[in-house]
């Protein structure tokens, strides 16, 4: 698995360059391997770091750490996601399930930005599910119920005050939601490197090639070296299914965004200068868009099977213009040139939107596949994979078993082409939404 940099994210570029970068090049034996340091193996290193003090552990990632999807997402540290279909009491009982995971993703994020005193744009904001037809007024009056009945404070929205508040008379109908919150990715993921334990052993731009069990020891092959570990945890998400983990399991998705420089205070005036927002789409394929702290516009309006290694430049400006065309819908008034930079990243999904979390084997684990709510699920699942791969457990330990498992799929092509059918089918049914 050889994963490319990019200088293309405009959060990464937000952060000075890191001058401390260490390669894998020699053999190393090691009680406890991560591989992937994103928000889970940053997390899963931290608390193994704190739980075993005197041993080594390694932390591994095929490109940068914390460049992967973990800087590369929009930025949400979701409370609720929104699905109509939860109905029935059998079916209110699983989105609650999901809500407690959510929470706690939340909570474990507000404990390390406290005790690390972390800047990274922080604000708690809420969020909006939004949509420019009034015909999805009653998706969101369903949402509405099954918040209501679950305790959440929310509120409906109309075109005129999605207006002042968005700057943007594109919307008719939104869902407030109060419990979200809104970040700086790149800042965050940057401050969970920084405060590595001194016991972890960061080491970059090192592919794992491939790994096999012997005995009671995992032997990982890299480019021009191996680790063997006694333990080991995988933590890279939209690549589980490429090292051979859990692959009936879970599949990734391609995602591009784009982000523009930050508006002129005449172009921030022609809008109405509205505060800090984020906008997640009511319809699955719509486009989802932040107006940030510093007055840059955010959206990310496509989702593809693609390639997950590498996006060329020219694939790369294809979905920048489709993207362009997004944010000129909601805000005309401002210039054609005004993105500045546009990226892909990579997801992991599973059919029914659980997560894995899991012991494989006696000494191999696993955590992965978000479906959106990496930040702060992702963070959590790394915690406590680590106290589960230490042989203990935990309230939020059982909080995550509870849920409903990742259910098996097909192997490609089968996968493949039905994932790319139910991609255009929801692409037709947002059109409206891009």
């Amino acid at each position: 698995m050889e994963v490319l940099n990019d200088n293309s994210c405009s959060w990464v570029n937000d952060l000075s360059p890191r001058n401390n970068i260490v390669t894998l090049s020699s053999d190393i034996d090691c009680e406890w391997l991560i591989v992937g340091a994103g928000y889970t193996g940053l997390s899963a290193a931290r608390k193994l770091g704190q739980l075993y003090p005197n041993q080594k552990i390694l932390l591994v990632d095929a490109q940068l750490a914390g460049e992967g999807a973990s800087s590369r997402n929009s930025g949400y540290l979701v409370d609720t996601i929104l699905n109509d279909g939860f109905t029935s009491n059998k079916e209110l009982d699983n989105y609650k399930k999901k809500a407690d995971i959510y929470k706690l993703g939340i909570d474990v994020i507000k404990k390390f930005i406290k005790e690390y005193q972390v800047d990274c744009d922080w604000n708690e904001c809420g969020k909006y599910f939004a949509s420019s037809k009034q015909e999805d007024k009653k998706i969101l009056e369903n949402f509405s119920g099954t918040l209501s009945k679950l305790g959440f404070e929310h509120n409906l929205l109309s075109n005129k005050e999605l207006k002042k508040r968005l700057g943007t008379n594109f919307y008719n109908i939104a869902l407030h939601t109060k419990g979200g919150i809104l970040l700086h990715p790149g800042k965050l993921v940057r401050a969970m490197i920084d405060t590595l334990p001194e016991n972890v052993n960061l080491y970059e731009n090192s592919s794992l090639l491939n790994w096999k069990k012997k005995n009671s020891t995992v032997i990982c092959k890299f480019k021009n070296c191996s680790i063997k570990t006694k333990k080991i945890i995988f933590a890279t998400n939209g690549f589980l299914k490429s090292l051979g983990i859990k692959s009936n399991y879970n599949f990734p998705i391609t995602l591009t965004a784009s982000m523009t420089r930050s508006l002129t205070k005449e172009e921030f005036a022609s809008i109405g200068e509205p505060k800090e927002w984020g906008v997640l789409p009511v319809r699955p394929m719509g486009a989802t868009i932040r107006m940030t702290k510093d007055r840059r516009i955010l959206i990310r309006n496509t989702a593809e099977v693609f390639n997950p290694y590498q996006m060329s430049k020219s694939e790369l400006t294809k979905r920048s213009l489709k993207q362009k065309i997004g944010i000129k819908k909601r805000f005309p008034e401002l210039p054609d040139d005004i993105i500045q930079s546009s990226w892909s990243g990579i997801v992991s999904r599973t059919r029914n939107s659980s997560q894995i979390f899991e012991k494989i084997d006696e000494n191999i684990f696993v955590a992965g596949c978000y479906n959106g709510s990496g930040i702060g699920v992702g963070t959590l699942f790394g915690e406590q994979i680590a106290i589960k791969a230490s042989n203990e457990n935990s309230k939020e330990i059982e909080t995550i078993e509870a849920r409903n498992k990742p259910t098996w799929l097909p192997p490609d092509p089968i996968l493949s082409l039905g994932v790319r059918a139910r991609l255009i089918y929801e692409r037709f049914r947002a059109k409206s939404e891009i």
